[in-house]
C-alpha cells in the first residue's frame, strides 16, 4: 500500500485560479494508485511536514511568476528534505530547463506533463534512474521525447483549497465564485513573444469533451456561477469550442463564461459571436499587445490596428465585452505609440476593461523564445539573467525606460490601495505626457466611483 503524501504536487501560481495544472496530474497519479498531497504556495504557507514525507516533489510552473516562486521554494525543499527528488513541470520548466538542471531541479517535465510525471513516480519507486521515464529531462538525458496528446481524465480537485479562496467574477456589485477549465492546450500560432510556440511548435490538442464538462460540473457543484476557459486560444478549434459551450449551457444554463482568443480569430469567426453570447459568454480577453504596425509585425501577431477596431466592434455588437491586454513596452515602442495606446483606450471606452497592470508590462524574453532568433530583436538583446529568468534588453530611448519604471511603480501602488481604474489611468496619462514633454489638456471630471463596471475577474491578467 502506497503511503499518502509520497508525492507532493506544488502549485506555485496560476493567476488566482484553483490550480488545474495540479488537479490533472493528481488525477493521473491517482489512477495509478498514488495518493498525492497538494500544496498551493500562492495561498498556503510552506508546509515542512508535507515536504519531509515526500519522495517526489513536483512544482507546477506554467508561467514566469510561478517559476520565480518555484525556484525559491526549491531551495527550502532541499534544506528540509535533501533526499527527495525535485521536479519542475509546465511551460516555463521547458523553457528554463538548462537553468533548472544546473543545481535547482533533479528533473524537468514540459508540455502535456501528466503521463511523464506518473512515469517519473514509478521510476523513482522502482529505484530506477529518473531519466529512464519517458518525457522526463534530466542532466544526463536532455531529450524530452515527442510531444503527444495526453489521455486526460476528470481533474482531481478534492484536495485543493475551496473555490472561495480563489479569483471571483465581479459583476453588478457582487463577487461570484469562478471555476477554471481548459477545452484545449497549445496553440496553432507562432507569435514570437509567446512562451507557447517554443514548446508546442504550432500544435494544439483538444481536451476530451467529457473531461472538460465533468471538470466544469464539479466546480459548479462547489458553487461556481462563472467559468473561465483558460485555453491559450479558445477559438483555435472553433467547432470543438462551440460544442463545449453548447454542452455547458445545456447542462448549466445559469452559468456564464469567458475565454481568450486572438483578434484574427474573432474576425474570422465573428459569425459565432452572437451564439456564444446567447450561450453565456460575458467577456473575451484578447492579446492586442500594441497598435503599432511595426511592433505587431515584429511580434508576428497576425493583426493590424484596423483589425483591432473591427474586432472590438464585432464583439460589442454581439453584446460581449472585450478586455484587451497589452505588451506596453517593447524595444520598438515609441512614446508616440504609448500615447496612442492610451488615447485608444479612452476613445473606445475601455478604461474599465483594461487591468491597470497592463500599462506597465514590459516584453519578457525567456530562454527559447522565438524572439531570440529574430533579427529585429537582436540589436537590443542583452545577457540572459539568471535572476530575472529572461534576456535583458534596453530601449534605445532612455525616456521610454524611465516611463516604464515610473508607470510600473504607479500601478503597483495603485493596486495596493485598490484604486479606481479611472484614477490610475489618469495618473498613467500624466506620466506619459510628461515623459514626452507634451502638455496635457485639462482633465474632465472623473467617472462616478459608484458606476456599474463591466464584469471582470478580481485577479489581473498578466504573466
Amino acid at each position: 500500500m502506497r503511503a499518502p503524501g509520497e508525492i507532493l504536487l506544488v502549485a506555485c501560481y496560476e493567476m488566482g485560479h484553483q490550480p488545474l495544472a495540479v488537479a490533472w496530474p493528481a488525477a493521473v497519479l491517482e489512477q495509478r494508485g498514488y495518493r498525492p498531497a497538494v500544496l498551493d504556495l500562492s495561498l498556503e504557507p510552506f508546509d515542512e511536514e508535507a515536504v519531509r514525507r515526500a519522495r517526489l516533489v513536483a512544482l507546477s510552473v506554467p508561467m514566469h511568476t510561478a517559476l520565480r516562486i518555484g525556484i525559491q521554494a526549491a531551495e527550502r525543499i532541499r534544506s528540509v528534505n535533501p533526499s527527495c527528488h525535485v521536479s519542475f513541470y509546465g511551460l516555463y520548466a521547458s523553457l528554463n530547463a538548462d537553468h533548472l538542471l544546473a543545481g535547482i531541479a533533479d528533473s524537468v517535465v514540459g508540455a502535456e506533463p501528466e503521463p511523464a510525471l506518473a512515469e517519473l513516480a514509478q521510476a523513482l519507486e522502482a529505484g530506477r534512474d529518473a531519466g529512464e521515464a519517458a518525457g522526463v529531462i534530466t542532466a544526463g538525458r536532455r531529450e524530452p521525447g515527442r510531444l503527444a496528446r495526453a489521455a486526460l481524465p476528470t481533474p482531481s480537485r478534492g484536495s485543493l483549497l475551496p473555490l472561495a479562496r480563489y479569483v471571483r467574477l465581479e459583476r453588478a456589485g457582487k463577487a461570484e465564485l469562478t471555476g477554471y477549465v481548459e477545452a484545449s492546450r497549445g496553440c496553432l500560432h507562432l507569435c514570437r513573444h509567446c512562451p507557447i510556440p517554443p514548446v508546442y511548435h504550432g500544435r494544439f490538442f483538444a481536451v476530451p469533451l467529457e473531461a472538460c464538462l465533468a471538470d466544469a460540473a464539479q466546480q459548479i457543484e462547489a458553487g461556481a456561477t462563472h467559468i473561465t476557459f483558460g485555453d491559450p486560444d479558445f477559438l483555435n478549434g472553433p467547432t470543438h469550442a462551440l460544442r463545449v459551450a453548447r454542452a455547458l449551457h445545456r447542462d448549466h444554463p445559469h452559468v456564464t463564461f469567458d475565454f481568450t482568443a486572438k483578434i484574427e480569430h474573432l474576425l474570422r469567426h465573428r459569425a459565432l459571436l452572437p451564439e456564444l453570447r446567447a450561450l453565456g459568454c460575458v467577456f473575451i480577453v484578447s492579446a492586442v499587445e500594441s497598435l503599432s504596425e511595426r511592433v505587431l509585425e515584429h511580434l508576428v501577431k497576425g493583426h493590424t490596428r484596423a483589425d483591432v477596431v473591427e474586432a472590438l466592434d464585432a464583439v460589442r455588437g454581439a453584446g460581449i465585452d472585450l478586455r484587451p491586454t497589452w505588451v506596453a513596452f517593447t524595444p520598438w515602442t515609441t512614446l508616440d505609440d504609448y500615447l496612442e495606446m492610451l488615447d485608444f483606450v479612452e476613445a473606445h471606452d475601455l478604461i474599465d476593461h483594461v487591468d491597470s497592470v497592463q500599462y506597465a508590462l514590459r516584453l519578457l524574453v525567456p530562454p527559447g523564445s522565438l524572439l531570440v532568433e529574430s533579427p529585429a530583436f537582436r540589436p537590443f538583446m542583452g545577457d540572459l539573467s539568471s535572476e530575472e529568468l529572461s534576456y535583458r534588453w534596453a530601449h534605445p530611448d532612455p525616456r521610454v525606460e524611465r516611463l516604464q519604471q515610473a508607470v510600473n511603480a504607479a500601478v503597483g501602488e495603485a493596486a495596493a490601495r485598490r484604486e479606481d481604474a479611472a484614477v490610475t489611468f489618469r495618473s498613467v496619462r500624466e506620466l506619459a505626457h510628461a515623459a514626452a514633454g507634451r502638455a496635457l489638456a485639462p482633465a474632465g471630471p472623473l467617472p462616478d466611483a459608484g458606476r456599474v463596471r463591466p464584469p471582470h475577474l478580481t485577479e489581473p491578467w498578466f504573466c
